[in-house]
Order: C-alpha cells, then sequence, then structure tokens
C-alpha cells in the first residue's frame, strides 16, 4: 500500500476538518475551490490515489467528490477525470500591486544535501526544453521582467498552491537562483531596509550564515528543545529564518502552536519570517505539512527549490513576497541572474505533469533507501538509534556520548564521506543535541548504495 501511494496520482495539499472524515473532506474541497486556491478546471486526483494520499476509504473520497459535483463546485466527464467547475469564485486571493557542498574524492558518499544525481531525468528534461524553446516567443529571450519568465511564475504559483499549501501569486513570485541566491538577496534588501539581526536555528547550514554575514547580518541562534527549535519568541531579531517543515539537520517538522507562535511575533513586531521550504515534497508517512506561509502571506518569505528535487546544477529557486517587499526586491535584480531556457523548461516540466510524475518515482526510491537503511541498523548497529526519517533525504544516527568524532574517522577509515551533528551546530548555540551522524542517503547512486550502506554499518559502534 505505501509503494502504491507514493507512485501514482497527482498531489493535492488538504487538510481534511470536522466531525467525520467524509464532512471534513467535502469542507476542505469547497474551501479551496471557494478561495481559488484551486483554480477553474484544475484537475483533481482520482478517488483511488487522493485516498491512498490521506489514508481513508475510496468511498469517502469518493462521496466527498459526489457532494461537490451535485453542489457544482466540480465536474467530472468520462476520460477527463474530476475538476473544478468553471464558474465564478466568490472570494478570489488578494493581489498585490502590480548545503552547498564541496564533491568528496573518497568513493562512498552519504553527505547530506544533494539527491541522488543520476537519476536526474534527462530524456523528460531534454524533451520539455524542445518544447518550451519551440514554443517561446521571441521577446523571451530579451532582458525580461526581474521576477523571472511569466510562464515559470505562473505554473509555480498553481503547483505551490495545490502541493504545499501555499497562498501563490504569480505576481509576488519571484525566480532566484537557488534557494542561497534568493537568501543573499533577502539579506541584502532587509539590511538595505535597516535590520541588523537574523534569527536562525541553533543547527543549521554555516553557507546560510555566512551569506547573512556577508550582507551585514548578525545571526543569533534561536533555543531548542526536544520539540524542535523554540521560534515563539526571537527577542530584538528583524526577522527569523526557519525550515518548519523538516528541519535541517534534526529532521523534525515545527509544532503547530510553535508555527502559530512566531506567525503571531511577525504580526506584533513588524518582522519577517524566512520560511526554507528546501525539500517539502519528500514526506513518506503521512502527507507533508504545509506550508507556514499559509498562516500569513504578508509577514512570510516562502523560499522553494529544485535542488532537492531535481538538481542543484540547475540553479532553480523561487519565492513568493509578501507585497511590501516585493518593490524592494525586484529593484536588487530578482531573478534576472537565472538562465530564462532553464525557466521556460522548468515551466513546461511542471503544467505537463512530468514533475509531479518524477517526485512521485523519487520518493518511492528515497523511501526504499531510507527503510533499507533501518533495517540494516536494526540488525548491523542495534546500539545507534535513528530519528528525522519521516521526511527529506536524510537521517540522524544517534551516537553514544562523546563519540561522534571517532565514527567520522572510522567512516574515513572505510572511504566514505559522512558529516557529524556537530558540524552544522551554529557556533553561538549554548547548548548541544548531543553525538550524531547526519546520513545523506539519497546521495549515492543506486549502483552504489549497497557497498555504501555497508561501509557505514563498518564504522558505526
Amino acid at each position: 500500500m505505501a509503494e502504491r501511494w507514493a507512485t501514482f496520482g497527482i498531489d493535492l495539499h488538504l487538510e481534511p476538518t470536522g466531525p467525520g472524515l467524509r464532512r471534513g473532506l467535502t469542507d476542505a474541497l469547497r474551501e479551496a475551490v471557494r478561495t481559488g486556491r484551486l483554480a477553474p478546471g484544475t484537475r483533481l486526483p482520482s478517488s483511488r490515489s487522493l485516498a491512498a494520499d490521506l489514508g481513508i476509504a475510496r468511498n469517502t473520497v469518493a462521496d466527498a467528490y459526489a457532494d461537490l459535483i451535485a453542489e457544482g463546485w466540480l465536474t467530472a466527464r468520462q476520460g477527463s477525470g474530476t475538476r473544478v467547475a468553471d464558474r465564478a469564485v466568490p472570494s478570489p486571493p488578494i493581489r498585490p500591486p502590480s548545503p552547498r557542498r564541496t564533491p568528496g574524492r573518497l568513493p562512498y558518499d552519504l553527505v547530506p544535501g544533494t539527491p541522488d544525481l543520476a537519476s536526474f531525468p534527462r530524456a523528460e528534461w531534454l524533451k520539455a526544453a524542445r518544447r518550451a524553446l519551440a514554443a517561446a516567443p521571441h521577446d523571451a529571450l530579451g532582458y525580461g521582467d526581474p521576477r523571472g519568465r511569466p510562464e515559470l511564475r505562473t505554473a509555480l504559483a498553481d503547483y505551490l498552491a495545490r502541493v504545499r499549501g501555499v497562498r501563490a501569486d504569480p505576481e509576488r513570485a519571484v525566480v532566484c537562483s537557488g534557494f542561497a541566491g534568493g537568501l543573499r538577496l533577502l539579506c541584502e534588501v532587509l539590511r538595505a531596509r535597516g535590520a541588523r539581526t537574523l534569527a536562525v536555528e541553533s543547527y543549521g547550514l554555516d553557507a546560510h550564515w555566512d551569506l547573512a554575514a556577508r550582507a551585514g547580518l548578525t545571526t543569533t541562534p534561536l533555543p531548542f528543545d526536544t520539540l524542535g527549535t523554540r521560534a515563539q519568541d526571537p527577542g530584538t531579531a528583524d526577522a527569523v529564518l526557519l525550515s518548519p517543515a523538516h528541519q535541517f539537520p534534526l529532521g523534525g517538522a515545527l509544532p503547530p502552536e510553535r508555527r502559530a507562535a512566531v506567525v503571531d511575533w511577525a504580526r506584533r513586531t513588524g518582522g519577517l519570517i524566512l520560511e526554507d521550504d528546501y525539500d517539502g515534497e519528500f514526506r513518506y508517512d503521512r502527507q507533508a505539512v504545509g506550508a507556514l506561509q499559509n498562516l500569513d502571506p504578508d509577514h512570510v518569505v516562502y523560499l522553494g527549490t529544485a535542488s532537492k528535487s531535481l538538481a542543484p546544477g540547475l540553479r532553480l529557486g523561487w519565492m513568493v513576497l509578501p507585497p511590501s517587499l516585493l518593490p524592494d526586491v525586484v529593484a536588487h535584480g530578482g531573478g534576472l541572474s537565472v538562465s530564462v531556457l532553464e525557466q521556460l523548461t522548468l515551466a513546461e516540466f511542471l503544467t505537463s505533469g512530468a514533475y509531479d510524475r518524477h517526485v512521485r518515482a523519487a520518493r518511492l526510491r528515497y523511501r526504499r533507501r531510507r527503510d533499507s537503511l533501518v533495517e540494516s541498523l536494526a540488525v548491523r548497529a542495534p546500539d545507534v538509534r535513528i530519528t528525522g526519517i519521516a521526511a527529506g533525504l536524510h537521517a540522524v544516527l544517534r551516537l553514544p556520548p562523546g563519540t561522534e568524532r571517532s565514527v567520522v574517522q572510522a567512516a574515513t577509515w572505510q572511504n566514505l564521506a559522512v558529516h557529524g551533528l556537530s558540524r552544522f551546530r551554529h557556533p553561538a548555540t549554548a547548548t548541544t543535541a548531543g553525538d550524531a551522524l547526519v546520513v545523506g542517503y539519497a546521495t549515492p547512486p543506486d549502483h552504489a548504495w549497497t557497498g555504501t550502506l555497508d561501509a557505514l554499518c563498518r564504522a558505526l559502534p
């Protein structure tokens, strides 16, 4: 059942609420259509696919679809599937005014931050590139809009609304050169607006902290506990950088009450939340956690990237900005650093459904890797506890106190590149999360996975 869930259909983010499954699902779908998050003509997953994704009975989904068809919200035609009805939407969305890593030399690699590059969909990408280039207007090859090509911004807005629950508008979307390019741009804008301090998670990527420092911002780490980052009170910080759907590297999701609390802080103080949704598509045991941006698009910047879903070498990222921030970001150059051809290709990849198919196939492949890792450790290293495995492309292997450095050294003797958790600790963090390895199980190509896993198990205590 779990593997079928990962392979068929298209993705749709829903959060059913209410006294019963059928009513909760019906209300959630109706609200998504009513508010314009699901645009007229949008094709919905089959009842079988959505039931598998939500972990509910197929009849429940079929009954909810039938109710909404009877009410006129949806339509169903033979061969065309179930779609959002072509009707006026009473409450349309608000329209505003117009880990960097160095390739290792070791034969086995579990350094997190990179997908399986051998699985990049070259043939499908090439087909999309040919179609996109053939259809591109002549002016697409000019200097263009600093926000990026409208084809890609429109495709991203539709995709993010459907899959991540983002309140996206093409007018507020900006294409950037990967996540790092977007973060650099935002830090420069914040500093120009008078910001001094960026609050960050206690464990994260030093490359991000360095970007902030080069822009003139001081980074201060937020405290954490067993529930994750305590982001509800960033103190005097002007902005907060969070990975709420899947914290890197510890792996947890920010609890709902803390999500609400940090948004309340932003509203009270006028602060800004930078949401790093670096691998939001990869959730294995239940539907992915929705984007924090949905709680308050006026105070949350949503940042996404194709680096984990496709490849970091594409240097494709995107931001969905609050209206108040958009003019300054555009003035700083926006998406002019990203190849137009790559933008058009990704737009075609998204609208054709090839991106959905690739992500779902990758999700199944990485889930199998994760399961293989868990099973091998249970047999060959039973004293090592594994955490952070519900989502993403990496896991945290908890080690006995005081052993992290020796295990990393032992891994080197096994020709294995792997990072200890301490490598990701902010230098100003007062507490430690303990000794552990951060294992990027998506990194090795398929043919090297068995050897890499064997090398890891030999290095563990």
